[in-house]
């Protein structure tokens, strides 16, 4: 699925790019012609942008940073739950 997008997000860069392209050879009235060329440009640096940045990266930055948030407190209790309450499989009967 993530090769999809990336693909979908080249080919979208590649048609921002040739409309640039065709504007900045044709002349608008009242300056629209730059004007949308301005646009198309900052089009294409976000596109090319976002082709080299990572995703997973984006999303581990932003968990690490709300985890972080809770502070140590909240990992001291989780601590004492996993002691005082230890689950998992029962300990051998000595014969």
């Amino acid at each position: 699925m993530a090769r999809r997008n990336r693909t979908d997000l080249r080919a979208l860069r590649n048609m921002i790019d040739e409309a640039h392209l065709l504007l900045t050879t044709t002349e608008l009235p009242e300056n629209r012609s730059r004007r949308a060329c301005e646009l198309l440009g900052t089009a294409l640096e976000l596109a090319d942008h976002l082709l080299t940045e990572s995703p997973a990266v984006t999303l581990g930055k932003l968990g690490g940073r709300k985890i972080a948030e809770r502070g140590p407190d909240y990992f001291r209790k989780l601590a004492a739950k996993r002691k005082t309450h230890g689950g998992g499989r029962p300990r051998k009967q000595a014969e």
